[in-house]
Parts: C-alpha cells; sequence; structure tokens
C-alpha cells in the first residue's frame, strides 16, 4: 500500500488484517470458553445485598444471620376446600419427615372464603440444599389441588426472569436484523455485524465470572443493552470500510478504514462509558455492579471490532459486493430546511420546556420498594402471591434485634409494642406460651416447676439445686432454693441435657413430654435468641412503603432505646430496606447526575475544542432526562427509583453521540458552507446513523420495560425506550436550531489545543484529501481536494496523502495544483 501517511497506526492495522485467521483462533477458543464460564457465574437476587455496609438493613442482616437461624418455610394457599379438608392436609404435611410445623386453624388468617393457607416450617435452615428436596414434596403433593405456592427458598424468581429475558433477547436480534437490513447497502452487511456483535456478547458473559456474582438486574440487561449501546462501532467501522473500498482493493480499504475508524470509535465510546462511570460511586451497589459489567461489555465490543470484524470483512466482502440493494433510508432535507425556517422560534421556545420540565420532574414519585408497582407480566409466584394477599390479611413484618440476657427487658419492651396502635401482634422469647399459662421466659420456683411436670418437690428442688450449683450460684444452695426462680426455657434446656448425660431419670411418659417440649424450645430459641442478641418479630398494619411506615420504624427505635443502648439497635425488615434506597438516592441522585455531566463534559471539550458546543449538548440532552422523568409525574405512575439513577446515567452517556453526529458534521460543514446548506446536508448525513443506533436502543428498552415481570428491570426498561425516543426526537427536531442560534457562540469559545505542527517534506506527484497549512509551490490554507505536481512543505491535518507515479495520474481526480497558490 502506498501512503505517505503511513505509520504505527497502519502498521498495527496491517497486521490485524494480515493475521485474521490468528484473531479467528482466539476468538473461537474465547468463545468455547466463556460457553464453559457462563456457568461459574454467580447471581445475586436481593436487592439489601447491594445496600451500604454501613446501612441499618446490611448491618442488621449480617448481626442476624451471625447470631440466628432462620428455617425454611413456605406457604401455600388452596382454593375451594372445606375446613375439614385443611385439617387433613394439615396432619399430612406434618406427617412428612423434615417438616417442622404446618400451622393452619380456623381463624380468618388461615380459613377465609373457601380458602385455606398453611404456613409450612422445615426443620433445616433455609440455606440447607434439604429445604430445596421438601419443597418439591411439598409442591408434589399439593400438585393435585388449586394451590398457590409462595416461598423465598430456592431462584424460581430469578428463573422465571431469566426465560423472560432470553426471549426478549431474542426479539431484540430479530428487530436488529430488520433495522440492518433496511439501513445497509448490502444483505451480507447483516452477518458481519452479527458476528460481531454475537462474539462480544457471548464473551462478555462468559467473562462475568471475574466478578464472582452479579445482580440479577445485570445478569438480565446486559446483553440487549450491549447490543444497543455498542451497534454504532461497527457501523462506524463498515461506513468507513465501504468509503474506501470506492477508491481501493479490499485488503488496502480493510486497513485505512480501521485506522481511520480506531480513533472515531473510541471518541464515540468514551462519552457512553463517561456516563457509565458516575455510576461506579453509586451508595446502593447494584449501580456498581451494573456499571462494571457495561463497562466491560462495551471495551469487549470495542476489542471485537478492532480486532474480529476486519476478518470478517475481508471474509464476506466478496458477498457484499454481490448482495448490494437500494437505499431503503431515504434523505430528509425538509428536516434541515425546517429547522432553519424555525431556529428562532424551537431554540428558545426548548429552553421554556426543559425549565418547566426539570421542576416537574423533581415531583416523580419515586418508590423504594415493590409493592406498589405493577410490571407488565405478572409472573407464577407473583400470581401465588397476590392470591395470598387478596385472599388473606398480610401484615408488615419487621424484626427488632437487641442485646441478649435480660428477659424482664424484653417483656416490658413488648408489652408496650403490644400497646402501639400500628400494632398488630409481637412474637418473642418473653411472651411465646409454654406449659400450663407460662411462657417460656416467666421464672419459675422449684414448687411451680413441680406443680407444672406433676413430678415430687424433693426431685425438683434436687434439679435446681444441679442448675444453680452449674451455674455457679452457690449462694442459693446454702441459703435454700425455696424462692430461686429460674426462666422456664433455660430449666427445661437444663434438664433435657442432664438427661441425655444420664444423670437424671424420669419415666417414659415424662421423658415424652420432656422431649416435645426441647423440641419446641430449640426451635424457638434458635430463632430468637442468639449469643450476644435476641429478636422479635413485630407484625404492623402498616403498609410496606409510606411515610407513616418510616415514621413507625423511628418510633419503633424510639421505644427500644428506653430499655437498650442506642447503637446496639437494630430493625430490619422489607419497610426498612427501603427506607435505606431512599436514604441512598438522596445522595446517589446528586452523585451520578455531576459525575456523568463532568465526565462527558470533558470528552467533548477535547472532541470539539470548544467550550461552547460541549455546554450545548450536554443542556440538550439533560433537558431529555428531564422531559422523560417529567411523564410519570404527570401520569402519577410510580417509578421504581433504581430507573432513574441508571437511564439517566446510559442516557447521558449514549443518547449524547446522536447529538454528537449531528454537532460534528454540521461544525466540519459549516467551514465550506453557509448555515442553510450545512444544516440541510447534516441532517441528512446524520440521519441514517441516529436511526440505526436509536432505533435499536429504543426498541430494546421497549421490550424490557413492556416483557418483563421484575419491577427493577421494567422500570428502567420502560424508561430507557421513552428517554431514547425522546432523545432521537430533540436531537432531529430541536438540536438543529440551537446550532444555528448557537453557532456565533460556538465560535467565540472555540480553542486550539497547542501541540506541535509536524510539517512534511514532499516532492513528486500526489494528490491530496483534507486541511493543509503551509506551502505547494506557494502559501496554501484551507481544504484541499486535488493533484499536486511539485513541492509540499505543510502541515496536514486530518488528510490523506497518496503518493502517484506517471500512469497514475489520468486516473486521479480533482483539479490539478502547479506552481500556484492555492486553497
Amino acid at each position: 500500500m502506498k501512503n505517505g501517511g503511513g505509520g504505527l497506526g497502519v502498521k498495527i492495522c496491517s497486521f490485524i488484517v494480515d493475521k485474521r485467521n490468528l484473531f479467528f483462533l482466539i476468538y473461537a477458543i474465547l468463545c468455547i470458553f466463556s460457553v464453559i464460564a457462563r456457568g461459574w457465574v454467580g447471581v445475586e437476587n436481593d436487592l439489601a445485598f447491594y445496600l451500604p455496609s454501613d446501612s441499618e438493613t446490611r448491618r442488621g442482616l449480617d448481626l442476624m444471620e451471625e447470631q440466628f437461624v432462620t428455617y425454611g418455610s413456605v406457604k401455600v394457599m388452596v382454593a375451594n376446600i372445606s375446613y375439614e379438608q385443611g385439617l387433613k392436609i394439615q396432619k399430612d404435611i406434618e406427617a412428612i419427615d423434615g417438616v417442622f410445623s404446618c400451622d393452619f386453624d380456623d381463624k380468618s388468617a388461615h380459613y377465609n372464603n373457601g380458602s385455606a393457607l398453611f404456613s409450612i416450617t422445615f426443620d433445616y435452615d433455609e440455606k440447607e440444599e434439604q429445604c430445596l428436596v421438601l419443597l418439591d414434596q411439598v409442591k408434589e403433593y399439593f400438585s393435585g389441588y388449586d394451590s398457590y405456592i409462595s416461598t423465598t427458598l430456592g431462584d424460581i424468581q430469578a428463573e422465571l426472569i431469566d426465560k423472560e429475558m432470553n426471549v426478549i433477547s431474542v426479539l431484540v436480534v430479530i428487530i436488529v436484523v430488520v433495522v440492518l437490513v433496511l439501513t445497509s447497502q448490502a444483505y451480507a452487511e447483516v452477518p458481519v455485524l452479527l458476528l460481531t456483535f454475537g462474539s462480544a456478547a457471548l464473551v462478555q458473559m462468559g467473562t462475568n465470572f471475574l466478578f464472582g456474582t452479579i445482580s440479577f438486574v445485570s445478569n438480565s440487561v446486559t446483553i440487549v443493552l450491549q447490543l444497543a449501546l455498542s451497534v454504532d462501532y461497527a457501523v462506524i467501522f463498515l461506513n468507513r470500510y465501504k468509503e474506501e473500498k470506492a477508491k481501493r482493493d479490499n485488503r488496502e480499504a480493510c486497513i485505512v478504514a480501521l485506522s481511520k475508524a480506531i480513533p472515531e470509535i473510541t471518541g464515540s465510546s468514551l462519552t457512553t462509558m463517561g456516563g457509565l462511570i458516575a455510576m461506579l460511586f453509586m451508595q446502593f451497589g447494584i449501580g456498581k455492579d451494573l456499571g462494571m459489567v457495561l463497562i466491560k461489555a462495551i471495551i469487549l465490543s470495542l476489542l471485537s471490532v478492532f480486532l474480529l470484524m476486519p476478518g470478517i470483512i475481508m471474509l464476506f466482502a466478496g458477498l457484499m459486493e454481490k448482495t448490494q440493494h437500494k437505499n431503503f433510508i431515504p434523505e430528509i432535507p425538509f428536516v434541515g430546511k425546517f429547522a432553519y425556517l424555525t431556529r428562532y422560534l424551537i431554540a428558545p421556545a426548548f429552553l421554556v420546556l426543559i425549565i418547566f420540565a426539570q421542576k416537574i420532574s423533581s415531583g416523580t414519585p419515586y418508590v423504594y420498594g415493590y409493592s406498589q408497582i405493577t410490571p407488565p407480566i405478572i409472573n407464577d409466584v407473583q400470581i401465588a402471591e397476590n392470591m395470598q394477599k387478596e385472599t388473606f390479611t398480610a401484615d408488615n413484618m419487621m424484626a427488632l434485634v437487641f442485646p441478649a440476657g435480660d428477659y424482664d427487658k424484653e417483656k416490658a419492651l413488648i408489652s408496650e409494642l403490644e400497646n402501639n396502635k400500628n400494632v398488630t401482634s409481637v412474637t418473642g422469647l418473653a411472651n411465646t406460651e409454654a406449659l400450663g399459662g407460662y411462657t417460656l421466659t416467666d421464672k419459675l420456683t422449684p414448687r411451680q416447676f413441680s406443680e407444672l411436670l406433676n413430678i415430687d418437690y424433693e426431685i425438683a428442688e434436687l434439679v435446681y439445686a444441679a442448675y444453680a450449683l452449674n451455674d455457679s450460684d452457690y449462694a442459693k444452695v446454702v441459703n435454700g432454693l425455696v424462692n430461686y426462680r429460674v426462666p422456664l426455657i433455660d430449666m427445661f434446656l437444663y434438664v433435657y441435657q442432664e438427661v441425655n448425660e444420664g444423670y437424671v431419670t424420669l419415666s417414659d411418659e415424662l421423658m415424652d413430654k420432656l422431649s416435645d417440649a426441647n423440641r419446641m424450645m430449640n426451635f424457638g430459641k434458635k430463632q430468637l435468641q442468639g449469643e450476644e442478641y435476641s429478636r422479635i418479630l413485630v407484625y404492623s398494619s402498616l403498609p410496606q412503603e409510606s411515610d407513616d411506615t418510616f415514621a413507625f420504624i423511628s418510633e419503633l427505635h424510639d421505644i427500644t432505646e428506653k430499655y437498650y443502648d442506642e447503637d446496639k439497635i437494630y430493625v430490619v425488615g422489607e419497610s426498612v430496606s427501603q427506607l435505606d434506597l431512599k436514604k441512598c438516592f438522596a445522595r446517589d441522585n446528586t452523585v451520578t447526575s455531576v459525575i456523568s455531566i463532568l465526565a462527558v463534559l470533558v470528552v467533548l471539550l477535547f472532541t470539539f475544542k470548544s467550550a461552547g458546543m460541549p455546554v450545548l449538548l450536554i443542556a440538550v440532552i439533560q433537558g431529555c432526562i428531564w422531559i422523560n422523568f417529567s411523564i410519570p409525574a404527570l401520569q402519577h405512575d410510580n417509578l421504581f427509583f433504581l430507573g432513574y439513577l441508571i437511564v439517566s446515567s446510559i442516557q447521558m452517556g449514549a443518547n449524547i453521540d446522536y447529538a454528537i453526529v449531528i454537532a460534528g458534521r454540521y461544525t466540519e460543514l459549516r467551514g465550506t458552507r453557509g448555515k442553510r446548506e450545512a444544516i440541510i446536508e447534516t441532517m441528512n448525513v446524520s440521519f441514517p446513523t441516529i436511526i440505526t443506533s436509536g432505533t435499536m436502543l429504543a426498541v430494546a428498552g421497549m421490550l424490557i420495560g413492556n416483557m418483563t415481570s421484575d419491577c427493577a428491570i421494567y422500570g428502567i426498561g420502560k424508561c430507557l425506550g421513552r428517554g431514547t425516543i425522546i432523545s432521537i426526537f430533540v436531537t432531529m427536531f430541536v438540536l438543529p436550531q440551537i446550532l444555528l442560534v448557537g453557532d456565533k457562540i460556538i465560535e467565540l469559545t472555540a480553542f486550539v489545543m497547542n501541540k506541535p505542527l509536524q510539517t512534511r517534506q514532499l516532492s513528486g506527484i500526489m494528490r491530496i484529501d483534507g486541511f493543509v497549512r503551509g506551502k505547494i509551490d506557494g502559501n496554501v490554507t484551507g481544504v484541499v481536494n486535488a493533484v499536486v505536481r511539485g513541492n509540499v512543505s505543510a502541515f496536514v491535518d486530518n488528510a490523506e496523502v497518496t503518493m502517484l507515479d506517471e500512469n497514475e495520474i489520468a486516473g486521479a481526480k480533482g483539479s490539478e495544483v502547479s506552481g500556484q497558490e492555492g486553497v
């Protein structure tokens, strides 16, 4: 290849093109590895897992996992059965080996309107595999009934969401193929792009194991968003190749196209990554998780375009020539003409609109849980939960954790909570009934203990003496045991231990009674009392999420602080988690907005070498974001907060590419044409790129937003699809007017980065296409498209210089400059 502009970049590109079989092999190995490694990726489905480590929910959950046992459980609603049938079912379930209890009675909480609700608890920690075995047995038992099962065991919800996203991915691929067929110039371009996307997507999924565990949001939407966000890169390279192919053979065209596309594509990707980087600074860890996964996806897409796509193009080069078709994307000169005619009307009107949009969007009804959102699709798990909520009253449960060791304080705390107007019931050791009307923590004398178990007083006295000695309470043994009181649960557990070790012998009847009591008490104690902390379960009539609920959480703290130190009290539950998410959002909202704007601003400053242009472009996209989130405010449509945090970052980072395409082309054309001609040509040339990329991202968002049962994913998809459509419309029908009106501002705020001018010394016959500053047998400053015969001593900026010989002069296009000054 004869190219006066050859250098290291061209040599690297030549290596990539010439060694394409090597890169085919590398990617084949990577894809095979990724298929295997995909199974190594863990998926976290709990939003609370991503709360900051210093949040009350996170600290409380960690403490509860350390101190208490949470047994596996499942709720089963059976419709259209009698109460007697319910009793039979209860006995059958309790007879299953491994089932600890099956709660069912004639109260409205368990039997209502011909439907029964069974609360089944297993005899194993919910983390043990045996719980899943028992769950399958329960499902099998109820398979013949009109039943609705809900449980936190297993990953049923995640599996259902995964199936939904697989369907969405297939539909997105179909849409992408249709869009590419309509926007391409040859049918063979479609497999070139799909092979590039597919390899990048597969490697992306396989390399997620590097993070160990990713969130269900990242696992669900990354591939679809990767395709939509990175499609520009492959399209830019392919368009460059087609331009170069018009004047070069396949190999040289591919090398030159790649050398030109790399800086252009890298610059485009930086704005997208700038928006994603903002997500890394969120307190709520799911933003950081999705940001890292998406940034990796963008980088892998870049590498796929730079390393793999050149070889694929060479492979399909001949086929692309044979399968050319007419251009289905029309020219749109009317858009540019409309922009010029309405520039003084649309630009100020948009300014007024975004001011109002900013104010309206600040009133968007954000929610922090799923209870107030109805997704477009209801899966089997949600159907079961909804049926149970509609038929039976479901109270809002919170766990209150505090220091263990003082049953009297615990009893007083429970008593005060039971009298609170917002509390329906409280469950703790201090109010759990045991035997004979006593609670588990009631303190009994030897006389009361002997009467409760119907044993001789002397035996009870001996047991109490042994307990006192074991507890190193020698004074009680010496001074008498008549008034010595021991909590019932502690005494029962001690007696059972002594019997097991052979120190105490009881009758068979009493032993059976003691064994049953020990099983029940041990079960309760493991759930409600740890080595250092105790917990009680508080059931409230308040909804999961409301101002009153959040106020009640604060009230719980105030009440508990009467009995225990403030820094040793934790309230845990869905409502507390949502309150913590609300606190995170207040901080993350500001951080993501500021960082995404600053990151994109830096990229644009270097791209346009102007202070005015970046401000105009960011104002346009930020205006689109405000308009996007004004719609749920006007519709009073509850929006899961995560949708705003993620979509605003993606919209700022990705949608601004559309504005950059138009602004960049307008700036380039404005150097040689008037405003009207420049804007008309800009919109004609920019439309295919914007409609290709924009359609894919908008369709991906809308499909995600309309075909998922998860409220977080639903909010992200809905806002992303709507926001992209708004961005496309504004960049096509508002941005041109803003560029025309702000033309003078852009010019006055332009600056040139200081860099050394490298003057090139050339002699002979050559073709020059681009900006030249210097001498061509005379001084020249301007854009040159000419064949030069003579001497050149000039700085050549973004221009291509091709040395020619005598035989090539006849085929060269353009005017000939020889021994004269010209521009």
